[in-house]
């Protein structure tokens, strides 16, 4: 009996609703109540919601940046044979295709560990021979030269910086050509020249650059800067000291440089051995035909004498 009189309130309340606008007051006052009810039921769905689109936009900006180290790194190394280049044409260099002025090939690498050893000036980086890295490879940051590949291993190789006391560099100086080796003296923030002739013109602030000799290192990138030159009239050399350019302490991202193992001879002949076969191509294509030499002339008759009657 309770549940049909229920029943019928229950249908005349959705009647009159439908009908009249008498209870409008009340649902409104209804939904006001029953609002933080909704919004307590919501919230589990807003919290994942929000987590799940901050954990998105991380990574996704996570990725941005490190593309966008990459980017920077390469325009970066770009503009490190700058200041080289531009001496390189006011002394109005008459190898204008030398192996300074060429693009070389480049993989962008990480540092994963530092050598433990403090008598040792080496680094871990995470690529290795499944990458094509090869023993004696250049390294360098987004100021200048870090050192070679001493190690090679599969997914990983060690890096001899410059400043080991094992470690050695030719070099020469930006303004004036002069050339010289640069070697590590165990100090992160220093480098020594080697017999450095006492009259030689070097001074304080010049950019000392790879000169290339030795085939190891590409011609053109900053080395280190000139701190200090000591003059001793006693000593046939001078004492000439300089501050790498590169941050060896300080770099994560590092820059793999792929040189050209050929010598200057093998670059210059297959270079012309290039050439020709393009000729011979574009004549192919063109279909030029030969020219056929001018036909000789036929010899001229020989009179033959009258026969006498």
């Amino acid at each position: 009996m309770r549940l049909l009189v229920f029943a019928v309130l229950s249908v005349a309340l959705m009647v009159v609703d439908a009908r009249f606008a008498l209870l409008q007051p009340l649902r409104a006052q209804l939904g006001l109540i029953v609002e933080p009810v909704y919004w307590v039921g919501r919230l589990p769905v807003r919290l994942w919601e929000g987590a799940t689109q901050g954990l998105s936009s991380r990574s996704e900006l996570a990725a941005e940046n490190e593309k966008l180290k990459a980017e920077q790194l390469m325009m970066q190394r770009r503009l490190q044979k700058l200041a080289a280049l531009t001496e390189q044409n006011v002394r109005l260099r008459e190898l204008l295709n030398s192996a300074a002025l060429v693009d070389d090939e480049v993989l962008a690498t990480e540092l994963i560990g530092i050598d433990p050893n403090p008598f040792t000036h080496r680094i871990l980086i995470d690529k290795g021979a499944k990458d094509g890295v090869v023993l004696g490879q250049p390294v360098l940051d987004a100021r200048g030269l870090m050192g070679q590949v001493v190690e090679v291993m599969p997914y990983s190789s060690r890096v001899l910086l410059l400043t080991d006391t094992t470690h050695s560099i030719p070099i020469q100086v930006n303004r004036n050509g002069l050339r010289a080796i640069a070697s590590g003296t165990g100090n992160p923030e220093r480098l020594e020249l080697r017999h450095v002739a006492d009259t030689a013109d070097i001074k304080e602030g010049d950019l000392l650059v790879s000169s290339g000799l030795g085939q190891r290192f590409p011609a053109g990138y900053p080395v280190a800067t000139v701190t200090e030159v000591i003059h001793d009239s006693g000593q046939p050399f001078a004492i000439v000291r300089a501050m790498p350019t590169a941050s060896l302490n300080r770099s994560r991202y590092m820059l793999l440089v792929f040189t050209d193992p050929r010598t200057p001879e093998q670059r210059a002949s297959d270079s012309a051995e290039a050439q020709e076969a393009l000729d011979r191509e574009i004549l192919q294509q063109a279909g030029t035909p030969a020219v056929a030499p001018p036909p000789a002339p036929s010899p001229a008759p020989i009179p033959q004498p009258e026969a006498a009657h």
